[in-house]
């Protein structure tokens, strides 16, 4: 029998069978299987993250945000919609970005069911403020990824009960979007308190995505991004409120901080380390890809097909899976390193070395591009790693603070802390503020490489054109730039989408 996928099968991810209309749709929700217990709210929420670590999803991350960008370039022979989105041609069929689009709402669905049956339940207060506090974030989290994407989105709000309800209405504009998503992490950070679990957030995690946000919108708007260009939103009240978010990260709290070792923030063995304010979960002793990652083998190049070392800062050797080089580094942003950088010299790879410490393998030998050592675990079995995708990472926030207040005293405090980190002298003051946020901007390019932020900078900064060759020679405008389109199958489910 032919199975019809039901309109927004993003907010269900189940099918219907074609020949039986009145067959009743599995997945929804009634009395009977309403929230009990606090144990059975739990599980829901544990359901709403578990959407993260879907292939399409997880992998998402790395291809939408990083191969249409300058830092990133894409093996010859990877799949078609791949090479779309790495040369700016990718158009509402792109299997990429409609499985995003699709895992964001199940995500999104998931977290409504949370949100719908906690607030209605008895649970104590405690209880109850943290599953609502997380589920809050959940959702506004997945919708900041659609928006940065995709622009204008459809929003729904409530667990879908019907048939009837698949088929939301788009926003009205980016206003309405981003109050949505900045009211959940309003209620977020009220709700929730300092708690770092791997693969959860805490009211740190919500403070750093509302610093992100705000911060989103003011450079949107400020570079005239089209669309942002014309939401109400004040553009200087946009920066305060990003840096009056960021700065309770920095100062309001002990537990999150800059790690000092480069290599330790990407050790997998501290997924819990000082940096990860919210980091995807993932053990290499789950049984199905999601609850364990392959996520390295897209960074590491193929070498004879087999594991082989990578040399430490300490001249001790780590051991490593051999991979399937599909997310290149380009030789120009490898480049763009000062040599003395420590994010390139402690965690750019150009040699590859056997048991006994003998170089088997060099840059513009057996592999033509520096390869990130981000995604390393050493005990990993198979294909099978704990790696996992940095999601929100402090030095991300010290970054949003200092582009968000300027070229102050404490700007030029926590960029300067991210350089001197790095290895490298301090920018001098006397910045322009346009002058001092750019350089922030290229900061963050070398201190957030690799980790899915890449294409967001650029287009929030309306540079997608001046920095990637590839978009100019694709003949896309900036303003075509700024957004995909949403994926054809879910405008051709739903008649409330448009493109």
């Amino acid at each position: 029998m032919k199975t019809k996928i039901i309109s927004l099968i993003i907010l269900l991810s189940f099918s219907f069978n074609s020949c039986d209309l009145k067959e009743d749709p599995y997945g929804f929700y009634s009395e009977d299987n309403f929230y009990k217990t606090p144990a059975d709210a739990e599980a829901s929420l544990m359901f709403a993250y578990n959407s993260l670590t879907f292939i399409e999803y997880a992998r998402g991350i790395f291809y939408i945000g990083e191969l249409a960008s300058d830092i990133c370039d894409v093996k010859a022979d990877e799949g078609y919609g791949s090479q779309q989105l790495n040369n700016w041609t990718a158009d509402a069929t792109n299997e990429t970005l409609t499985y995003f689009f699709k895992y964001c709402f199940i995500s999104i669905n998931r977290c409504n069911a949370v949100i719908d049956n906690v607030s209605n339940s008895s649970f104590e207060p405690v209880i109850k403020n943290r599953l609502l506090g997380e589920a809050y974030f959940l959702r506004a989290y997945n919708y900041f990824n659609l928006v940065r994407v995709f622009g204008l989105v459809p929003i729904q709000k409530s667990m879908v009960k019907s048939i009837s309800q698949t088929s939301p209405n788009m926003a009205k504009n980016l206003d309405e979007i981003y109050n949505f998503i900045n009211s959940d992490l309003k209620k977020a950070d009220s709700f929730l308190e300092i708690n770092q679990r791997v693969g959860r957030a805490d009211k740190v995690a919500a403070q750093a995505l509302l610093a992100k946000s705000y911060l989103t919108i003011a450079s949107s708007k400020e570079s005239g991004v089209v669309i942002y260009k014309d939401m109400s939103k004040d553009v200087k009240l946009m920066y305060d409120s990003a840096a009056f978010y960021s700065k309770k990260v920095l100062y309001d709290q002990t537990k999150y901080k800059l790690d000092t070792d480069l290599q330790h923030i990407y050790n997998v063995k501290y997924p819990d380390g000082p940096e990860h304010i919210f980091i995807m979960s993932g053990d290499r002793t789950g049984l199905n890809e999601g609850n364990y990652s392959k996520i390295g083998m897209m960074f590491h190049p193929w070498i004879d097909g087999v594991p082989y070392y990578i040399k430490n800062v300490d001249n001790t050797y780590t051991y490593t899976t051999n991979g399937w080089e599909v997310f290149l580094a380009t030789n120009a942003f490898y480049n763009s390193y000062s040599p003395i950088d420590k994010r390139q010299t402690n965690l750019m790879v150009t040699n590859i070395y056997n048991a006994t410490g003998t170089v088997v393998a060099s840059l513009g030998g057996k592999f033509k591009y520096a390869f990130t050592r981000k995604y390393v675990d050493p005990e990993f079995v198979g294909q099978k790693s704990s790696v996992k995708p940095f999601l929100i990472r402090f030095s991300d926030v010290a970054l949003i603070y200092a582009e968000a207040v300027g070229p102050t005293t404490e700007g030029y405090n926590w960029l300067n802390q991210i350089r001197t980190r790095a290895g490298l002298a301090s920018l001098g003051t006397g910045m322009s503020e346009t002058i001092f946020r750019d350089a922030v901007i290229q900061e963050r390019a070398w201190e957030l490489a690799f980790e899915g932020q890449r294409l967001y900078d650029l287009r929030r900064k309306a540079i997608v054109l001046q920095k990637d060759p590839r978009a100019v020679a694709s003949g896309i405008t900036e303003a075509k730039a700024a957004f995909y389109p949403l994926p054809q199958m879910e405008v051709d489910l739903n008649t409330n989408l448009s493109n």
